[in-house]
């Protein structure tokens, strides 16, 4: 396992490579697992998609139809992604994305507790997938088997699931993000 720059960490380059493999294999596995649930909750079948639609359209995400699918959709994407260990620098790239989004349009206005509403379950997928990225998949990881885990970790991983997940959200959010205006609140 090459890690570096990061090798050169006198704590990470003291971790046996079969526990470090199995670290960073459980947290891509619970993350790529859970976001696929929670994408296929947001409705595979229309009848529930419908219902995912109107919720999209009214925290200001429009069309909502389309945010509902997109959303269900590039989360079961970047969870099997994650599952399997491919592109797994990308598939964290896409999920701190959808978070970024879910935070701001959801979650930022109640706080940070979960348990209130904020942005504290959100932030945690988020940086958990930054720091996926930043490790790297595994060695139990397709990008592994193909040889590009090494190409994609340490520095290279960290700026680019974080830049890329951020601007993505931001282009989101400028395209689509529409709240109602205090006016349309009150009718």
């Amino acid at each position: 396992m090459n890690l570096d720059p990061i090798a050169t960490n006198i704590y990470l380059a003291n971790i046996p490579d079969d526990a470090y493999d199995l670290a960073t294999g459980i947290i891509r596995i619970t993350l790529g697992v859970m976001i696929i649930a929670h994408g296929y909750a947001k409705g595979v079948t229309s009848s529930k998609r419908s219902g995912t639609a109107g919720w999209f359209h009214s925290i200001g995400m429009r069309p909502g139809g389309l945010h509902a699918f997109l959303a269900a959709y590039t989360e079961m994407t970047v969870g099997a992604l994650l599952v399997l260990g491919l592109l797994t620098t990308f598939a964290a790239a896409g999920l701190v994305g959808v978070m970024v989004v879910a935070g701001w349009t959801v979650h930022r206005k109640s706080g940070f507790l979960i348990t209130k509403g904020g942005y504290e379950y959100v932030a945690l997928i988020a940086l958990m997938s930054v720091a996926l990225a930043t490790l790297g998949p595994g060695e139990a990881s397709l990008d592994h088997q193909i040889g590009i885990a090494q190409d994609l970790n340490g520095w290279t991983g960290l700026w680019l699931s974080a830049g890329l997940g951020i601007a993505m959200a931001v282009l989101q959010l400028a395209a689509f993000f529409r709240p109602k205006s205090a006016a349309e609140s009150n009718d």
